[in-house]
């Protein structure tokens, strides 16, 4: 079961993904939650060869990925829990 979260993270909300070109509600819903945060991770995140994306960007972001990239549900869902505080930002230098 893990492992499918894992590997369906990678699917796309539009079918577009991979390696199944599964779409919607056939990915795996731990899937879906797993590819808006570690998208989330991967823009705000310090790593050694890049500097983090502001909170704000990574925001727009995944509104412009809503349905497409990421389920629009969940997307909303995540979003808010950014906007309420609930999901903090960690190893940026400035929290």
């Amino acid at each position: 079961m893990f492992f499918r979260r894992v590997v369906g993270h990678h699917e796309r909300y539009d079918g577009k993904g991979y390696p199944a070109g599964l779409a919607g509600e056939a990915i795996p819903l731990g899937a879906r939650c797993l590819a808006l945060a570690d998208s989330f991770d991967t823009m705000t995140a310090r790593r050694p060869y890049k500097e983090p994306m502001q909170i704000s960007y990574a925001v727009k972001e995944l509104e412009k990925g809503k349905n497409t990239q990421f389920d629009p549900y969940l997307t909303d869902v995540f979003l808010r829990l950014i906007e309420e505080g609930e999901i903090q930002v960690w190893g940026r230098g400035d929290d």
